[in-house]
């Protein structure tokens, strides 16, 4: 097979594809009833009744597993049982039971009927497992009544110890569930994998990937290397820069202090304009570290700053790691840890920045992505949607897998079913530390087969099903309008139709602003400045299907008294006075600068495009400043404060011969004045 057709193969195996059966397979989304469930006080969730539901966790590589539905004593005389139901009621002929563990206690399973009415599907003899763990079947000879539960009824003395259920499907097809299960196999996977080399990798452990969102810089950690810091050689965080001449990355280079130290470091992620550092614990003035996630930011000196611990209320971990990464907008921060709601192990939480800059308590982002085993290595991509973690708790190829899943909604609590990311990435080993860029063509991992010592870090080219979404980076200057020269300010960038936002500061000595957006989603960018009109600006690129960078510089115009300036995003409907809510924003800008200067006063004038009746275009000029006027004295302006002036039609800044020219005639404009 040549490289080009072993290519396009693997490009198309590389995630984790069900065969079409697959499609009619449904797994018990629900636990009707359950006899008992083990639980432990000083466990999470594991081993409980919810781990019964969806896709197997384990299988193909069955083992003792806390994300598998245990009773609450192994050898109980009186049986166990559990009721489960799915989605829909459906005609059956077939059942799978997932025995992870321990097989061999299934007495009889029955299937309910829409009216509860118990259907015998099957009865076990003793003896009827073949092995310790397997799927155990059962095969309809005709398609049954409509089902919408199934019970499975157990004798927990015929197996020595306890017995786990993983999972329970049914399927309306003869063809055997665990076949929509199979994993893809790529012998030539391995060929797809870039090692990065010496200058990267060396007989010592490099883990911990992350690419800068322009794909400039490769931070990552290494463990026990002769020129760590300290006595013991703990975890340091190391730096190579991408030579675009040779298309390489040059030799890596110890990061400096202080954020390396003697104690454990790693970076957990880069903000889009590279000056803001994610950095693993919390850095004390002492040397030492403690559990935790500390920001370090970019100064004008080319240093960084000592890190500053993040305040997350109520933050506690019953695990010894945890890990993190930080959404682009740098207000939602995912991480990992084991808490009292964990559904097995460490699980991935979600925790929302407030404006008294501390976080609030992590929220478990839900069982869809989390299970009963430990899941880590989150990576939020740079379109903030997409993310990718490591589990040992869904189907996989290994002891520990990558998979991705995408946000589904803004509550960052809802995700897509997870998704393998193929042979390609995956190994029988350990697997995890999955990084993009923005550019969406490389990732960024660690793995330890076929590595030149231990973990070494590897790149792929990442295939279509597997990027994330096409992202738009803006940059440039805030520019005075008027002299040309930069300004420092923060930038608004929101949503045109959804909720998302996001902050950009910008300083001039620390070169152009930066932010990235997902290229789908219409964006307004704004320059807020006190003193200063900005104008609100829409980009729409949903029709870019490639990373874009655009260089955009951002005017303001510097308030000054007796200048005319016209109110930015307040146009009229024709022959129409009434304000529109998207008017509020800027009116309320007008309305901090009156308040902010008690001594200054304002005249509103009013225009129309020159459509209709004269007197009728001055009459309604004049509405329209006095609607403008009642809404800033709503505000707690006194009405003494505020002048009106309609002049029609008859001050046209644009011509009236199209209605795209005429709409910006339409418009109010405003002066301030002295006493």
């Amino acid at each position: 097979m040549n490289l080009k057709i072993r290519l396009i193969f693997g490009i198309f195996c590389c995630l984790l594809v069900f065969s079409l059966p697959a499609q009619r397979v449904r797994w018990a989304n629900k636990v009707i009833s359950v006899s008992s469930e083990y639980s432990d006080p000083l466990l999470g969730l594991e081993f409980r009744a919810l781990h019964i539901l969806g896709k197997p966790s384990k299988y193909p590589a069955f083992s003792n597993s806390p994300s598998a539905w245990q009773s609450l004593t192994p050898d109980n005389p009186a049986g166990e049982y559990i009721i489960v139901s799915f989605d829909s009621i459906a005609t059956i002929k077939q059942v799978a039971i997932f025995e992870n563990f321990g097989a061999g206690s299934i007495v009889r399973v029955d299937g309910l009927d829409e009216n509860n009415k118990l259907i015998l599907l099957k009865e076990f003899s003793p003896g009827y497992a073949l092995k310790s763990a397997q799927v155990t079947t059962i095969h309809l000879s005709s398609p049954s009544v409509p089902i919408r539960a199934i019970k499975v009824s157990m004798n927990s003395e015929r197996v020595r110890g306890y017995s786990q259920i993983d999972a329970i499907g049914i399927s309306d097809s003869d063809v055997p569930i665990e076949e929509s299960l199979k994993l893809n196999k790529d012998l030539n996977a391995y060929s797809f994998k870039e090692n990065l080399g010496k200058e990267i990798n060396s007989p010592y452990n490099e883990i911990c990937p992350v690419i800068s969102p322009d794909g400039k810089k490769l931070y990552f950690t290494r463990w026990k290397h002769p020129s760590n810091m300290g006595k013991n050689k703990n975890q340091d965080i190391w730096v190579s820069n991408w030579q675009a001449d040779t298309k390489t990355w040059s030799k890596a280079e110890l990061f400096p202090e202080p954020i390396n130290n003697d104690e454990n470091n790693a970076v957990c992620g880069i903000s889009p304009n590279g000056k803001t550092m994610l950095l693993n614990n919390v850095y004390r003035n002492d040397g030492q570290m403690e559990k935790g996630v500390s920001m370090s930011f970019l100064l004008r000196t080319g240093d960084w700053s000592f890190p500053k611990a993040l305040k997350i209320l109520n933050f506690k971990n019953k695990s010894e790691f945890s890990e993190y990464s930080l959404a682009p907008n740098g207000k939602i921060l995912v991480m990992t840890t084991e808490m009292k709601d964990s559904f097995g192990g460490k699980d991935i939480y979600v925790s929302f920045w407030k404006n008294d800059d501390s976080w609030t308590e992590p929220r478990n982002i839900g069982q869809v992505v989390n299970t009963g085993e430990s899941e880590s290595t989150p990576f939020i991509a740079p379109d903030g949607v997409t993310m990718y973690f490591s589990s040992s708790g869904h189907v996989g190829y290994g002891n520990n897998d990558i998979f991705l899943t995408r946000r589904l909604d803004d509550t960052w609590l809802n995700w897509s079913e997870p998704e393998n990311l193929g042979p390609i990435v995956n190994t029988p080993q350990w697997d995890g530390y999955f990084s993009v860029a923005a550019q969406g063509d490389y990732a960024y991992f660690s793995s330890v087969e076929n590595s030149l010592g231990a973990e070494d870090i590897y790149r792929i080219k990442i295939p279509e099903k597997a990027k994330p979404l096409t992202l738009i980076q803006m940059a440039g200057q805030i520019l005075n309008q008027d002299t040309q020269e930069t300004i420092a300010g923060k930038i608004l960038v929101k949503s045109v139709a959804g909720t998302d936002s996001l902050w950009v500061d910008y300083d001039p000595y620390l070169g152009d602003y930066s932010f990235m957006w997902p290229a789908k989603k219409a964006f307004t960018m704004q320059v807020v400045k006190d003193g200063y009109i900005c104008r609100v600006e829409k980009f729409d690129y949903t029709t870019e299907r490639n990373f874009k960078n655009i260089q955009r510089n951002l005017l303001i115009i510097p308030i000054q008294l007796n200048k005319q300036y016209q109110i930015p995003n307040i146009n009229f409907d024709q022959s129409k006075a009434e304000l529109i809510p998207s008017s509020y924003e800027e009116l309320d800008k007008i309305v901090k600068i009156l308040k902010d200067n008690s001594n200054f006063k304002i005249l509103l004038e009013g225009h129309t495009d020159n459509q209709g009746d004269w007197n009728e275009n001055m009459k309604l000029s004049l509405e329209r400043v006095e609607n403008v006027k009642a809404y800033i004295v709503s505000k707690g302006i006194s009405p003494n404060r505020v002048r009106v002036k309609g002049w029609g039609g008859t001050k046209p800044m644009a011509s009236n011969m199209s209605e795209e020219r005429r709409k910006l005639n339409r418009r109010v404009e405003f002066t301030l004045q002295g006493d």
